[in-house]
């Protein structure tokens, strides 16, 4: 049978809305995702999903950062037969949504002071407990489904990178709820690079022998200078690829600035910068970029003695690039479902990494829908309760289509 109109399917919007506006209010930054997830965990047992079908991960303790609880999973029983899917979404919020208070304020949830809100992703949180909510409540058939909450997405998808294959269960796709508009299906995203760079040159008086010391600032400047002049800063755009491309730290050790005083030749620089593109071994090339102008900047500025400076540098995958077909089953089944709400869907590419990067690299074919997120990651960021309840029922449609 086919997924219920959008104003057949029951949906609880009510319950919805309170339960987002109390995710929306819980703490939960990149490694601190423990208040969340046991109220995720507490919610779940709450609508019947027994304790036991609910179960953590390791994936905390192979990530570097300190990292309080593992992947949360959940596994729901089919009412029938048919091939186990899975919806996803991540616990972690930027920083800058510490200290939140979620206010009400007419068709949209908005923060109280000078906060982001964590819509991105609390609504992916609330969404995946009211998918559940509505199918117990209402006995809608569904085939197993497997949930998955994961951990510190917004700091490099590490959670999802250390997903152990055998806990997916075998799904055979999934649907990651982590974007703004429910009919927009996000079937591609592009694969990004890491790196970092250490420049040590030498110390001397900047004011009395300036030409004895080698400046790492000096260094560090000319290199992204030439990687700029080379096309390779910002957006990228060459006969053989396209991307982007950031330098977004230029410090000094244990995070300090850069440099210890106005009269000191700076002996130490320390830069970190990332690469993206729809083709990982184009992302990789532009990494190589920064490490050749580098190199050449270290060439250019020299002491008295034609010292030069020492350039340590690492790059490594953050994540893969995908692109799913039109034509490929996952892809077909969420159109369908969008378009039996009475909803027009289209596909698009991201240039933003998601869980969907390594969860497609894992085996399982993914496409992300949205759910009211809006200004993400800034001061002005809201949730449009409406396409927040848009995004409920497409969830609900995804689980039940052909069920």
């Amino acid at each position: 049978m086919h997924a219920a109109p959008a104003n057949t399917i029951p949906l609880d919007v009510k319950s919805a809305e309170d339960r987002l506006m109390r995710y929306l209010a819980i703490e939960g930054v990149s490694g601190d995702e423990k208040a969340i997830a046991e109220a995720i965990r507490d919610d779940l047992i709450a609508l019947g999903v027994p304790a036991a079908n609910i179960r953590y991960d390791t994936a905390n303790e192979r990530i570097d950062d300190p990292t309080q609880v593992g992947n949360l999973y959940a596994d729901l029983p089919g009412t029938n037969g048919g091939d186990r899917i899975m919806f996803s979404t991540h616990m972690d919020v930027v920083p800058l949504v510490a200290g939140v208070k979620p206010k009400r304020d007419g068709d949209r949830i908005v923060p109280e002071g000078n906060t982001a809100l964590g819509g991105d992703n609390r609504t992916g949180c609330a969404v995946l407990v009211t998918l559940v909510e509505t199918l117990y409540r209402n006995k809608l058939p569904h085939p197993p489904i497997t949930l998955l909450f994961t951990i510190r997405e917004e700091c490099g998808l590490q959670g999802s990178k250390q997903i152990d294959p055998a806990d997916l269960k075998g799904a055979t796709m999934c649907f990651n709820v982590d974007g703004k508009l429910a009919h927009e299906l996000i079937t591609g995203a592009v694969g990004a690079q890491s790196w970092e760079a250490h420049i040590r040159g030498k110390a001397a008086h900047a004011g009395v022998a300036p030409d004895k010391g080698i400046s790492s600032t000096l260094v560090a400047s000319i290199a992204i200078a030439e990687a700029h002049k080379g096309g390779w800063f910002g957006k990228v755009v060459k006969p053989e690829g396209r991307g982007t491309s950031n330098v977004g730290i230029f410090g000094g050790k244990k995070a300090k600035p850069a440099g210890d005083a106005t009269n000191v030749v700076t002996d130490y620089v320390y830069l970190k910068g990332e690469t993206r593109s729809p083709d990982a071994a184009f992302a990789a090339r532009i990494t190589e970029a920064y490490k050749a102008a580098l190199s050449s900047a270290a060439a250019q500025v020299k002491d008295t003695e034609g010292g030069t400076a020492e350039v340590e540098f690492h790059g490594r995958e953050q994540y893969p690039s995908f692109n799913l077909p039109d034509d490929a089953p996952i892809v077909k089944h969420a159109k369908r479902a969008v378009e039996s709400l009475g909803l027009t869907p289209s596909t698009v590419f991201s240039n933003g990494g998601l869980d969907a990067n390594w969860l497609v690299a894992r085996g399982v074919p993914t496409v992300t829908i949205g759910a009211g997120q809006y200004e993400i990651h800034t001061v002005k960021e809201y949730v449009h309760l409406p396409e927040y309840a848009s995004g409920c029922r497409v969830a609900v449609a995804l689980a039940t289509l052909g069920a």
